[in-house]
């Protein structure tokens, strides 16, 4: 196996990421492993899909994910141009989404390659619409809307007030809490989620079991391989680790097992392998196919192996 990683930036990566775990986990197997950075693919003359690579190859001895990351960081891996078609597999570990990266990774599948997550299956699985409309899928109730009349109809149902966020987005960049009856607060909500994603806005009844923290569920290919808790700040609302937040130990429970079977066939079918599952309460808030993250505090704090488990189903 020799794989390929297209990535957002290589000078921004962290020994944390999934995505490092992955690439070592990778090494280890002594399998070959190559970092494409978006501005590095490139259809030659000949109509052949190559992309200068940040290039690591099986040792004698495995490096540590820091020594990966500073080797990213720091671009002092060797570069080699890489035929994609080579490729036994190309894992799509970019965000926010780029349109390009989506395209290539299209041409890289229609080519032969392997591409987990399918490209086309990212474009429809990181709107948050996809989610809302699976069918028999536990989300809180919600509506995804560019009309705001919509969306004041559905706040003034809502008894525990809601929250508001991009239709495209991650990372909590564009989300407010708005408690019940504050249309002027949900007009203001309403116009920064807008503005951060692609028009399109999600009004998501609040849920109060969020006290209790938002468990990552990392998800493979039907399976919950591990997950852990993320407790929020103080005086944010948000579970984000990026605003604060912080990660705890969890049991995977048979209702986690159960939310995931709810969705599992709705993401096989659109070609997604791999995922992260957001959920508190028994609600599914979110799904993150486009650059899922979590091994590291998973396997932390639960004793998972999660790259592993990870790569022993994308060998099959």
């Amino acid at each position: 196996m020799k794989l390929g990683f297209a990535i957002t930036r290589a000078a921004s990566v962290d020994a944390t990421w999934t995505t490092l775990h992955l690439a070592r986990a990778a090494l280890a197997r002594g399998w070959p492993v190559r970092f494409v950075e978006p501005w590095d693919f490139e259809v030659d003359r000949r109509g052949h899909l190559i992309a200068r690579a940040h290039a690591f190859d099986p040792g004698a001895t495995l490096p540590a994910l820091e020594d990966l990351a500073v080797a990213l960081i720091h671009r002092t891996a060797t570069r080699r141009f890489v035929d994609v078609s080579t490729l036994s597999m190309l894992l799509l570990r970019a965000a926010p989404l780029d349109d390009a990266v989506l395209a290539f990774a299209a041409v890289a599948r229609d080519r032969g390659v392997a591409v987990v997550n399918d490209p086309f299956g990212v474009l429809a699985v990181s709107h948050k619409a996809w989610l809302a409309s699976v069918p028999g899928a536990p989300v809180p109730p919600s509506v995804v809307t560019r009309s705001r009349a919509s969306a004041q109809l559905f706040f003034a149902e809502q008894e525990t007030g809601v929250v508001v966020k991009p239709g495209r987005g991650s990372g909590g960049r564009g989300v407010s809490r708005v408690p019940p009856g504050n249309e002027e607060a949900l007009d203001a909500a309403f116009a920064e989620a807008s503005a951060a994603g692609d028009g399109y806005v999600v009004i998501q009844r609040f849920l109060p079991e969020g006290d209790q923290g938002e468990k990552r569920l990392v998800w493979a290919d039907g399976e919950i391989l591990g997950g852990y808790l993320r407790h929020r700040a103080d005086g944010e609302f948000r579970h984000n680790l990026k605003r604060g937040g912080h990660a705890k130990a969890t049991e995977i429970t048979a209702r986690d097992r159960a939310v995931a079977a709810s969705v599992s066939p709705a993401l096989m079918r659109a070609g997604i392998r791999i995922a992260g599952l957001d959920v508190i309460g028994g609600w599914l808030i979110e799904i993150n196919a486009l650059n899922p993250g979590g091994a590291f505090h998973a396997d932390r704090l639960g004793g998972t192996r999660i790259a592993e488990g990870i790569l022993d189903r994308l060998a099959r």
